[in-house]
């Protein structure tokens, strides 16, 4: 049994395949970019993986948002591309601009992909089907340091549709890249075995907004960091605005 194990693996390896294992194996290392939240890269191990798909879930008002633009700014501060494929155009320059994004080093490719549809469901898978081939051809130009697909309000149903074999051929494009590979969306959708997920939500205990008279200043954000080689983590998060 062993023996026939161990061929198998060598078999897998020879394909290029070896990472599809899960078990048994030694863990690779994997370089890091910082998200630019202390508090959320120290339990990362110094950031999210490069060459690898991750993932960024939450409700609405969980605080993705804000993560993905602080994510953004530290990719720039550190003079990276950006590529930011917004399918359903909610990206907010003003926010940005107030997370220290340098937009002069950000592709910004806006899609037309809706929340309801209503009788155009047809019209809207085509429009998220058209973000997705962006973002492919984003992330096989190889110039960025990161390159978000963000679907976060997009139906649920439109992402069900997309074929499983979408994520395996995003793997294998940013796979041996320095290039972080991120998925935002209301639920999970595909990740790399040497990626991760972060899932976003509330305190129970407290309101997720923090305001100083009238002025936003922040959130507090729970997190829970999911990778397919490590146990859960759960941190705490506090986002300042501006």
């Amino acid at each position: 049994m062993n023996a026939s194990r161990a061929h198998l693996e060598s078999l897998l390896r020879t394909r290029q395949l070896d990472r599809t294992l899960t078990s048994s194996l030694p863990p690779v290392h994997v370089d890091a970019a910082p998200s630019g939240l202390i508090t959320l890269d120290a339990p990362l191990g110094s950031g999210f993986p490069r060459g690898q798909v991750s993932e960024l879930v939450g409700s609405r008002s969980s605080g993705r948002t804000s993560v993905m633009l602080q994510m953004i700014a530290s990719a720039t501060a550190r003079g990276e591309l950006v590529g930011l494929i917004d399918a359903l155009d909610m990206f907010d320059v003003e926010s940005a601009v107030a997370a220290g994004v340098d937009l002069d080093r950000v592709l910004w490719i806006r899609g037309h992909v809706v929340i309801n549809p209503g009788m155009c469901r047809d019209l809207n898978q085509r429009a998220l089907e058209q973000a997705l081939r962006a973002f492919t051809l984003v992330l096989q130009a190889g110039k960025f340091g990161l390159v978000i697909f963000d679907v976060a309000e997009a139906p649920s149903a439109a992402l069900r549709r997309l074929p499983f074999t979408t994520w395996l051929r995003v793997q294998r494009i940013v796979e041996e890249s320095s290039t972080v590979c991120l998925l935002v969306g209301s639920d999970p959708m595909a990740r790399s075995t040497a990626g991760l997920t972060l899932r976003l939500g509330t305190p129970e205990s407290k309101p997720a907004s923090r305001f100083g008279g009238r002025l936003f200043d922040g959130l507090d954000v729970d997190t829970q960091i999911v990778r397919a080689r490590h146990s859960h983590v759960r941190v705490h998060l506090q986002t300042a605005c501006g």
